[in-house]
């Protein structure tokens, strides 16, 4: 039963401009009048769309409508337009407001956190370590390194944490020999030293990722360092740079005969060959 003209008023009143457009899609699909469809006359003439032409409008027309049209609710609508071109139509009285620019989480200066890395890499909380490895890389991945101090940062929060040492610790090494013509012949001939993090990051030594000794000024003892990321190091673990040792060749730097090693075509000095 065709709904009837003072109900489309009411929804188009109430910004129903959705449900009206369906209930215009569908209306070229039932009889054009309540009363002729109820009247019983089984031989009433269609028009092409399958509505039944009434005496004294055109074919396709709504009761008391102008043809094409229906005055008063969504001018410009016909019966049979598609919703997809009905939508497009202007709506007398309407204001379209765009959206409001999404803004952007103030960040929040948290201060100093009760985050803790210890010069083993282990995290704690509290002075409690932290035993999840999970947490740890969701923590790590956050960590940024600002003036020589070290921020856990999101978009929404930001605080600074203690490093005992270096973030990281370099627990493994892995060694690959270039294919032929992969890197120049005195130049390490391709090869290539990779090391992974405690935190399972895997970083290739090179122009990005340099390795370099320090000196402990009690003991002069090496600590060696590999670059990770935005200056954010790894410290290389005591078993991993005996393998570099065992890898390093001598060369002239300078002046001075070294040893060291090389890696994605560039050569890293660990210590002098007299030692």
């Amino acid at each position: 039963m065709m709904l009837p003209i003072y109900v489309l008023h009411w929804k188009a009143a109430l910004g129903g401009h959705a449900l009206v457009t369906v209930v215009f899609a569908s209306l070229h699909r039932l009889p054009c009048t309540a009363a002729d469809s109820e009247s019983g006359h089984g031989h009433a003439r269609l028009d092409a769309r399958g509505c039944e032409a009434m005496p004294g409008r055109a074919p396709g027309s709504l009761p008391g409508s102008l043809p094409g049209s229906l005055p008063g609710i969504l001018p410009g609508i016909t019966p049979g337009m598609p919703p997809a071109m009905a939508d497009r139509q202007p709506i007398p009285g309407l204001a379209l407001t765009p959206p409001a620019p999404r803004r952007r989480p103030v960040q929040v200066l948290c201060g100093d956190l009760a985050l803790r890395i210890g010069r083993d890499g282990t995290w704690h909380y509290q002075d409690s370590p932290i035993r999840r490895k999970e947490l740890v890389c969701l923590f790590a991945s956050c960590l940024k390194r600002v003036n020589g101090e070290y921020w856990i940062e999101t978009p929404a929060e930001k605080g600074r944490i203690l490093v005992e040492d270096v973030p990281f610790v370099a627990v493994e090494l892995f060694w690959s020999k270039g294919e032929c013509g992969d890197g120049a012949k005195g130049k390490g001939d391709g090869q290539a030293l990779s090391f992974r993090t405690n935190i399972d990051e895997v970083v290739t030594a090179g122009p990005a990722h340099p390795i370099r000794v320090a000196r402990d000024v009690v003991t002069c003892l090496p600590t060696p360092y590999v670059m990770v990321r935005d200056g954010l190091e790894a410290r290389i673990g005591r078993a991993v740079y005996y393998e570099l040792v065992a890898l390093a060749v001598p060369e002239r730097v300078h002046g001075e005969r070294v040893l060291g090693v090389w890696s994605r075509g560039v050569f890293f000095p660990l210590g002098s060959a007299e030692e």
